[in-house]
């Protein structure tokens, strides 16, 4: 074990140690002390779940990454283990970067990730290099591989970037073959993903172009994952600088693209495209294969332009989401809490045709901050607005908004608690006909997570409300009816 892994496993320990396990989420994953960012290595080894991240143990703030590490046999509850990768090679001394893992025929465990390097240009601008590397290991203690990197600037295709190419995905062919989807920066500057095949995992060679963006949606492309499911292969991809418009908002989002693969040529048609959550913080998810043949998501729940929501001293800062179930349906991904999530479900309160007017309506035993929650609105004619205010108390609360005649859906944030003037509401529009709305609202102590009409649209936000507000109450500008069901979860 190099020394700098060693000085992040004592520091993470130490830091760790000091943070109430009270104030952390109660089902959302957290770094073990520091920052957190993307999701990596998502996987199923050893008979649990593996869930990596990108990693600064030392401060609330990114900084040269590390890989964090922990584990769960249900996705809800995690147990740490030490940091997994650390930034002591030559190759990849400015940070260990995002990337995935798969088991190996002889049963290790490999995680292929992104290294980083700087260098001074001739014009003496500082800029990244990024190539793949890999490191074996048991589930708990990895040794990076003799002959990394396995993939360098030498294979990259003409005119690719050696500065933006990484976040590798992996999985295996049918033909057994190991493959690996990387983002990469193509000449017209804008994002593609390449695909890169071995026997071993470790061996690599170039093999085509997947998909390309042609600056359609935003630029860069980060953090890919591609899978099959149904009768239908889907392209995740995260790209950056994004323009709003249609269901894509400004900044930093996650386009789903859902088509058909070649294995012979390596090519991916798409049919169609959607973003994956309308709120303001989902960014980069991963996705796993369960045992039982399910495919769950975990995106990091955080927006790179709103990082500063969480408050100096705090003793980490970043989570991601509830792990959601994946199904296609109509031609568009959907997405649910995983069956898990739905297992934690204890005592609950029902509530049917409750009438709400201006005046806030609360109803008995409807409250708290970790709870699962299902709400169907239902306007009358002369309604344009119902609300829903959760994390309420006073001054403080995040209001969700379904504006009737407009078809939007708006989580607000600004009276969360938050002293920083960042985006703090996001609107959608929602695609189903219907007037009446179902929802399914999923509180943690530190987030929101919004799923509309079974799950064909989602938005996900952050809040660091005190957790003494614990209010939930209905109004609307009109006539209008909910029927309301709460559930206690067992925790």
């Amino acid at each position: 074990m190099s020394d700098l892994l060693q000085k992040a496993r004592n520091h993470e320990a130490r830091a760790a140690a000091s943070i109430d396990a009270g104030a952390r989420p109660a089902f959302h994953l957290t770094p073990y002390c520091g920052w957190m960012n993307d999701p990596n290595g998502f996987s199923y080894y050893g008979g649990k779940y593996h869930l990596f991240y990108q990693y600064n143990p030392y401060d609330i703030h990114w900084n040269t990454m590390h890989w964090g590490h922990a584990v769960s046999s249900n996705l809800l509850h995690w147990k740490y283990l030490p940091a997994a990768l650390a930034p002591d090679e030559a190759y990849d001394c400015n940070g260990c970067f995002s990337g995935n893992a798969i088991e190996l025929d002889d049963g290790r465990h490999l995680l292929v990730y992104t290294g980083v390097k700087q260098e001074k240009m001739e014009d003496g601008k500082i800029r990244d290099i990024q190539v793949q590397c890999v490191a074996v290991g048991d589930g708990e203690n990895y040794e990076k591989y003799e002959k990394n990197p396995v993939i360098g600037s030498s294979k990259l295709p003409e005119g690719a970037s050696r500065s933006d190419f990484r976040d590798p995905k992996i999985w295996r062919l049918s033909d057994g073959r190991f493959c690996c989807a990387l983002a990469n920066r193509a000449p017209d500057g804008s994002g593609q993903i390449l695909l890169y095949t071995s026997g071993d995992g470790f061996d690599w060679d170039f093999w085509s172009v997947l998909d390309a963006n042609e600056n359609r949606f935003g630029k860069m492309w980060e953090c890919p994952d591609f899978f099959r499911l149904g009768d239908k292969f889907v392209l995740l991809v995260s790209p950056q600088d994004m323009v709003c418009g249609g269901e894509y908002k400004n900044g930093n989002g996650t386009v789903c693209l859902i088509g058909d693969f070649d294995e012979k040529t390596g090519k991916f048609v798409e049919c169609s495209d959607q973003t994956v959550d309308s709120g303001i913080d989902f960014y980069a998810p991963q996705t796993v294969l369960s045992p039982d043949g399910r495919r769950i998501m975990i995106g990091w729940m955080q927006n790179w332009d709103t990082c500063p929501i969480r408050e100096e001293g705090s003793p980490w800062a970043g989570q991601m989401s509830v792990p959601r179930e994946l199904f296609i349906r109509n031609g568009r991904l959907f997405q649910k809490p995983a069956k898990e999530f739905d297992e934690l479900r204890g005592k609950s309160v029902s509530y049917k045709d409750v009438s709400l007017s201006s005046v806030p309506t609360t109803l008995a035993d409807v409250s708290g901050r970790v709870l699962d929650m299902e709400v169907t609105l239902r306007p009358g004619a002369d309604c344009n607005v119902c609300s829903v205010k959760v994390a309420e108390s006073g001054d403080f609360y995040t209001e969700i908004i379904y504006r009737v005649r407009e078809r939007t859906l708006t989580v607000d944030r600004r009276h969360s608690g938050s002293r920083r003037a960042l985006l703090h509401a996001m609107e959608c529009k929602i695609l189903c006909a219907s007037s009446e709305l179902p929802l399914r609202i999923v509180l943690d102590k530190n987030s929101v997570e919004v799923f509309m009409n079974g799950g064909e649209q989602a938005m996900t936000t952050a809040i660091y409300t005190p957790l003494d507000a614990d209010g939930i109450s209905f109004s609307a500008d009109g006539s209008a009816s909910a029927d309301v069901e709460k559930f206690s979860l067992k925790m």
